[in-house]
């Protein structure tokens, strides 16, 4: 039961379907299917909201989501078109991981147990890499049609990254309000702890598909 469930990146039945039987260049429907991805992908919000929880100006959420974002991409376009195969639980499970990294990050737990700070501007393109490839490695278990499958993917793509700035719209909006109370520095390290619990939550649920599936 939990190998079935474990997918973060899980497609719905009737997208699958439309994904397997669709054939030539279907910009706008694949456009609404990465924007509806990541809209509803947990496990990339989730290590978005840690990489933005303590960046107040724009100019540094730009930088840092411009790298999530060249990662992300990168990994989704080139895993399909070059057949790159992985376990989809075992990508996952670093998914789950890079969530765990951020929030310790955020809590200023390597500066405290290593005496040094990992760069973090480095860490969040290499998990766009995994975050990428994951959906990839779910792609990959489709009948894609070879016929517009590059412009597919492209607008797959270009839909993920719209779907990301609504979401981080959303957040930046909440955060904005949150930060300016008394509650934001009385919770912020309870946040990421819960934070942190989600992330290993999320590694042990694909850990399990991987064993069970």
């Amino acid at each position: 039961m939990l190998a079935g469930t474990a997918l973060a990146h899980g497609v719905a039945a009737g997208d699958q379907g439309y994904i397997e039987q669709t054939s030539g260049p279907q910009i706008a429907a694949f456009l609404y299917l990465g924007a509806k991805h990541m809209v509803t992908g947990y496990d990339h919000l989730l290590f978005l909201f840690g990489v933005i929880f303590f960046l107040y100006r724009m100019k540094h959420i730009a930088a840092y989501v411009t790298l999530f974002a060249i990662g992300h991409s990168t990994t989704l376009i080139a895993g399909v078109l070059f057949g790159t195969h992985a376990s989809a639980y075992a990508v996952d499970a670093i998914i789950g991981l890079s969530v765990v990294y951020k929030a310790l990050d955020n809590l200023g737990a390597y500066q405290r147990w290593f005496g040094f700070q990992p760069n973090t501007k480095a860490a969040v393109l290499v998990f766009g890499f995994f975050h990428g490839f994951g959906l990839a490695t779910k792609l990959q278990e489709f009948s894609l049609s070879p016929d517009g499958l590059l412009v597919n993917l492209i607008a797959f793509n270009v839909g993920v990254e719209l779907g990301q700035i609504l979401a981080l719209a959303a957040i930046l909006i909440a955060m904005g309000y949150w930060r300016r109370t008394p509650s934001f520095g009385r919770n912020a390290f309870a946040a990421n702890v819960a934070l942190m619990t989600a992330g290993f939550v999320l590694f042990g649920y694909q850990l399990t598909g991987y064993f069970y599936a």
